[in-house]
């Protein structure tokens, strides 16, 4: 077993919550070859950050870690099968390495976590070892929170366009509608309208002053098959707007999985806009032409004069007579644009973009169309083969 090297302390042995405490209100200092283990709880009240080596907090009975000012470990190693709580912070300079057992804090104090400061990483994080409550982070640009409840590990990815000088993190399986853990709750009806569903099963919350893309996923607990006709492309990042007091979308940049797990990445986004994120979907089709016609599909066009496939006709826009249709080449130029399109387009552009023989119309190719329906407030698009 390595030395441990140290100057005199003040210490005592206090009861506390029926265990004794080692209460340190002078210097400790473990050295770089030093190891020191922690089989009680901890109350540390002076300057306590000089430190290498490793801090080790081991045993069958749960640990506290209490006092007014968070200790600085160079290296961290967590043996703790009834959970290490807590109620003071703990600032990680190197390697916290999780081998049985939770990191605990309070779910309703932002204030108090386990920080991974600059340099600092994580091993052996697992369903049964990690942070069950708030970690950070400062002065980085991509981090993996290794964040989760009781019984899962469920982390948070971020990357920031620029330093972070602090973010926090957590996660709750709990009803944001209704949470447990803290007396604020985020009502999963109150959401625009471009939002059809959002999970009453699980959220994060995730705080930093720099925009930031976050990677949550999501697994047969989040329950997302449950929510009728929801497809893996159908589910969105969803945040609640502390300046609206609704859900609304931060929006999608990738995606992958099934419906039963998976894992998707936002858009980037202000953390500090929001008080919590989760999954949501788009809305369900409640009208017969949106059920009908999901996506409007391909189209092929004829267009010389045999009858068959001159014009482009698209099934179902007669139950939106406000409709509009705009079609465009492969460059991303509009050839084509029509308000209350009724079967007209027959493969010759009407926009006058292009320097185009009128009478003989567009080049064959494909062509990306684009419809508004405005009585159904719904829009689609798909593709077309010209064929001369």
């Amino acid at each position: 077993m390595k030395k441990l090297f140290y100057i005199p302390i003040f210490i005592f042995a206090g009861y506390l919550n029926a265990q004794t405490a080692l209460y340190n209100s002078g210097n400790i200092r473990i050295h770089t070859n030093g190891n020191i283990g922690f089989h009680t709880n901890l109350i540390n009240e002076t300057a306590f950050d000089q430190n290498g080596g490793l801090a080790g907090f081991y045993g069958n009975a749960p640990l506290t870690v209490q006092g007014s000012i968070p200790p600085t470990f160079n290296d961290i190693e967590v043996m703790v099968p009834s959970d290490v709580f807590l109620q003071n912070s703990i600032n990680v300079i190197n390697n916290v390495n999780f081998v049985d057992g939770n990191v605990l804090s309070p779910l309703n104090d932002q204030t108090t976590y386990l920080n991974f400061s600059n340099d600092g990483f994580f091993t052996g994080e697992n369903d049964a070892s990690k942070v069950a409550g708030f970690a950070a982070i400062f002065n980085r640009n991509f981090f993996s929170f290794p964040v989760g409840d009781q019984s899962q590990l469920r982390p948070l990815i971020f990357e920031s366009q620029s330093e972070t000088p602090f973010a926090v993190c957590a996660y709750y399986f709990e009803n944001p509608s209704n949470p447990t853990s803290f007396s604020e709750s985020y009502n999963v009806e109150e959401k625009v309208r471009d939002i059809g569903t959002v999970t009453n099963r699980e959220f994060w919350v995730f705080q930093s002053d720099v925009t930031a893309t976050v990677t949550i996923s999501w697994n047969e607990r989040s329950a997302l098959a449950s929510i009728p006709n929801t497809t893996a492309d159908s589910i969105i990042i969803v945040g609640w707007s502390k300046s609206s007091n609704q859900w609304v979308i931060i929006g999608n940049s990738a995606q992958s999985g099934d419906i039963n797990q998976g894992f998707i990445t936002s858009n980037p986004f202000l953390p500090n806009d929001y008080d919590a994120i989760t999954f949501g979907t788009v809305p369900l089709p409640t009208d017969t032409f949106a059920v009908n016609n999901p996506t409007l599909g391909n189209y092929f066009l004829s267009p010389n004069g045999d009858g068959t496939n001159d014009f482009l006709v698209i099934e179902g826009m007669s139950e939106s007579p406000n409709n509009s249709l705009r079609i465009f080449n492969r460059f991303g130029q509009k050839v084509f644009e029509k308000i209350n399109y009724v079967d007209e387009f027959n493969g010759v552009s009407n926009t006058n973009s292009l320097i185009l023989n009128q009478g003989i119309g567009l080049p064959e190719g494909v062509y990306y169309y684009l419809v508004t329906l405005d009585d159904l407030k719904l829009e689609y698009q798909g593709f077309l083969f010209l064929d001369r």
